[in-house]
C-alpha cells in the first residue's frame, strides 16, 4: 500500500516534455510509480482530475538567513508552491559571527549589513535570531539542522560575514586583505562548503551598502581575493558562485560611478567558473542606461561557456519595482511637515495630507536626515529621483506591463498637476485603505516585457531573483513563482506567452541541477516526493496587504496565491486548499 496516490492529474514532469494525464504513487517521501494507471491503494488518494501536477519548485535566490531561525512556515514562499530555497545570496548572511564581540560587535555589523541590503528589520533581527547559538559556519548549518520547516532550505557562505569575521573593521571598510586574511577567508569558504553550505556568495555592486552606508565587504575585493575563493571551491569540489556584479544596475551616476564595467565582471565570473570547475551564477537585468546590454552580456557568457566556463545569467520574471505607499516608504517620509504628522493613524494621517497648504509646503521642504543612517532604505528612497515615465498604480491585480500612458508621468502631462502632486493624492486617497505605487528600475525600458520573455526563452539563463525575505516592505517579487505560472504561462495580453513546460521546466528541474539537487526537480521514480498539484485556471495572485508579523512587530508586504490545491514536501502534505497544514517535514539540505 502507498502512503500517498495522485491520480488523473495532468503530469508537467519538470523535464520540459509534453504534459500527459497520469497517476503518481508515494512511499516514504519518494515517488515510486508514475504511470498512466496505477491501481494500487494507498492510505490517502487525491483525484488530481482537471488539475496539473507538477515537481515543487526551486528558488535559487531568497534571503530567509533570519527567518529561518524563528520561522518554521516559511512564508511568503510556501503559499507559492516552493519546496526547496537557496537563501545567502548577494555576500550577506549571518555565519561565520564573533558572538562575543572579537572584532567590535560581531552580531551587530552583521544585522547593519542585512538591514541595509535587504531591508530586514534590524529589530526583528535582534529579537527574532537566538544569537549565540553559532558562531561558526559549520555551527550555524548543524543550528539549522535541528529545525523543521514546511519546505526544505539551502544556504551560501556569504563573503561578507567571511571578510568581517576574518578581518574585522578592515573587512567592512574593504581595506585590501592580507595574504593571512586570504588564507583565512579561503579555510573558512572550504569549511563552509565541506560542512554543506551550497555555494559562495558575494556582492560588488555599489547600491548594496550597510545600514551606516559603508559597501558591503567584499564590493572591492581584488582578483587575488576572488581567485582564492575560487580555490576553496575547487579543493571542495563542491557549490555553486554567486555574485551580484559591479555595475548591474548600469554605470552609476556622478560621484557614484561603479568600479568595475559590466563586462570585465563577467570575465572575472567566468575565470571563477573556469579555475573552481563550478558553476556560476549572477544577476542580469535591462536597465534604461544601457537597454540593450544584456544580450551582449549572454553572448559573452555564451562564448565563456564554450571555452569550458560553467556560467548563468540569473534572470526575472517581471521588472523590479520600488513600492510606495503611506505605511511603508515614500519619497516624502524625511519632510519635516510629513513628520510631524507621522506619528498620526493612517486614516487621520490622509486627512491632515489632504489639506492644500499642507500639502503643497511638504512638496516644496527639503528632508530632514538628521538621525537617518546614510545605508537605511528610509534614506534612500527619500533622496531618490524617481522617474515618473516608470512609475505607477500599483494593485492586487496589476500585471506588471502597464503602457506607457499609465505612468504618473504620462497622466500628468494630460493634467494640470505635476506628477509629484499625482502621486501624492493617489497616496492619500481616502476611499482606499492603502493605495500604494510602484517604481520600475530594471527590466522595463520599452514599456513592455518582451525583454524579459527573451531572457527566459534564452536556455544560457536560469530563472531566479525572487529575494523572498528581503526587501519586506519594498520589494515582493516573492510571488513569481506563482506569476511566471499565471502570467507568462496563461494570461499576458501585450504579446506571446512562454510555453507551460518549459516555464516549469525552469522552476524546478533546471535550478535543481545548477545547485546540485538532483534528487528533487523531476517527477520520476526514485526522486523526492516534492509536488505541487494547481488548479491552473483557477490560479490567481490574492490581495496584496501589509501585515505585522516579523518579531519586534516589524511589518512586511504580503501577496498570497489562490489555486494551490496541494503542496507536498517530502511525501508530505504541507498545504491543502492554499491553507498551510500545519506539517513540517522540510529539512535543511546539505551540498
Amino acid at each position: 500500500m502507498y502512503d500517498l496516490l495522485i491520480r488523473n492529474g495532468t503530469i508537467y514532469d519538470g523535464t520540459g516534455e509534453t504534459p500527459y494525464v497520469g497517476d503518481i504513487a508515494v512511499t516514504n517521501g519518494q515517488i515510486v510509480s508514475v504511470s498512466t494507471n496505477i491501481a494500487a491503494e494507498a492510505k490517502e488518494v487525491i483525484d488530481a482530475a482537471g488539475r496539473i501536477v507538477t515537481p515543487a519548485w526551486v528558488d535559487i535566490h531568497t534571503h530567509y538567513d533570519g527567518q529561518v531561525t524563528w520561522d518554521s512556515e516559511m512564508n511568503p514562499s510556501a503559499s507559492h508552491g516552493v519546496g526547496t530555497i537557496v537563501m545567502g545570496n548577494c555576500g550577506v548572511g549571518f555565519a561565520p559571527v564573533h558572538a562575543n564581540g572579537v572584532h567590535a560587535d560581531g552580531v551587530q555589523d552583521l544585522i547593519d549589513l542585512m538591514e541595509g541590503v535587504e531591508d530586514i528589520p534590524g529589530s526583528a533581527l535582534h529579537e527574532g535570531m537566538p544569537w549565540g547559538a553559532w558562531q561558526t559556519y559549520p555551527e550555524y548549518l548543524d543550528y539549522l539542522a535541528t529545525r523543521e520547516y514546511a519546505l526544505d532550505i539551502s544556504s551560501l557562505v556569504a563573503h561578507g560575514a567571511v571578510r568581517n569575521y576574518v578581518m574585522g573593521e578592515r573587512g567592512r571598510t574593504n581595506q585590501a586583505a592580507t595574504e593571512g586574511d586570504l588564507e583565512a577567508m579561503a579555510q573558512i569558504v572550504e569549511e563552509a562548503l565541506s560542512a554543506g553550505a551550497v555555494g559562495f556568495s558575494t556582492s560588488r555592486i555599489l547600491g548594496h551598502r550597510s545600514i551606516q552606508g559603508e559597501p558591503v565587504p567584499g564590493t572591492f575585493a581584488n582578483d587575488a581575493e576572488v581567485m582564492i575563493i575560487a580555490q576553496a571551491l575547487k579543493r571542495a569540489n563542491k557549490g555553486v558562485f554567486q555574485i551580484i556584479p559591479a555595475s548591474t544596475l548600469g554605470p552609476g551616476r556622478p560621484e557614484m560611478e561603479e568600479h568595475s564595467a559590466l563586462e570585465a565582471e563577467v570575465d572575472l565570473i567566468a575565470r571563477v567558473s573556469q579555475s573552481s570547475g563550478r558553476p556560476a551564477t549572477f544577476t542580469l537585468f535591462q536597465v534604461d542606461a544601457w537597454a540593450g546590454k544584456w544580450r551582449e552580456v549572454i553572448n559573452q557568457v555564451k562564448q565563456a561557456n564554450q571555452q569550458g566556463a560553467q556560467v548563468f545569467p540569473q534572470v526575472g520574471s517581471r521588472p523590479t519595482g520600488l513600492v510606495f505607499s503611506l505605511a511603508t516608504y515614500h519619497p516624502w517620509m524625511l519632510r519635516p511637515t510629513y513628520l510631524a504628522l507621522k506619528h498620526l493613524p493612517l486614516a487621520e494621517r490622509k486627512l491632515a495630507l489632504s489639506d492644500p497648504g499642507t500639502k503643497a509646503q511638504i512638496l516644496s521642504e527639503t528632508n530632514n536626515i538628521e538621525g537617518v543612517p546614510m545605508g537605511s532604505m528610509e534614506f534612500g528612497i527619500a533622496h531618490i529621483q524617481s522617474d515618473f515615465e516608470q512609475l505607477f498604480e500599483l494593485t492586487s491585480t496589476s500585471t506588471y506591463e502597464p503602457t506607457n500612458q499609465e505612468s504618473f508621468a504620462a497622466k500628468a502631462r494630460a493634467s494640470n498637476q505635476s506628477a509629484e502632486a499625482l502621486l501624492f493624492d493617489h497616496l492619500i486617497q481616502p476611499e482606499l485603505d492603502l493605495p500604494m505605487a510602484i517604481l520600475f528600475f530594471t527590466n522595463y525600458s520599452e514599456y513592455n516585457l518582451d525583454a524579459v520573455r527573451e531572457m527566459q526563452l534564452d536556455d544560457a539563463t536560469v530563472t531566479g531573483l525572487s529575494d523572498a525575505g528581503a526587501h519586506v516592505s519594498l520589494i515582493f517579487d516573492a510571488v513569481n513563482p506563482t506569476y511566471q505560472l499565471t502570467y507568462w504561462g496563461r494570461d499576458r495580453s501585450r504579446g506571446e506567452t512562454i510555453p507551460l513546460p518549459y516555464l516549469i521546466h525552469r522552476a524546478t528541474q533546471k535550478n535543481a541541477q545548477l545547485f546540485g539537487f538532483n534528487d528533487r526537480g523531476v517527477l520520476q521514480a526514485g526522486k523526492r516526493a516534492d509536488i505541487n498539484i494547481i488548479n491552473f485556471e483557477a490560479l490567481k495572485l490574492t490581495k496584496l496587504d501589509l501585515l505585522d508579523d516579523l518579531p519586534a512587530g516589524g511589518t512586511r508586504l504580503m501577496q498570497g496565491a489562490s489555486g494551490y490545491d496541494a503542496t507536498i514536501i517530502n511525501g508530505v502534505i504541507t498545504r491543502r486548499f492554499d491553507q498551510d497544514t500545519g506539517a513540517r517535514p522540510g529539512r535543511l539540505v546539505r551540498s
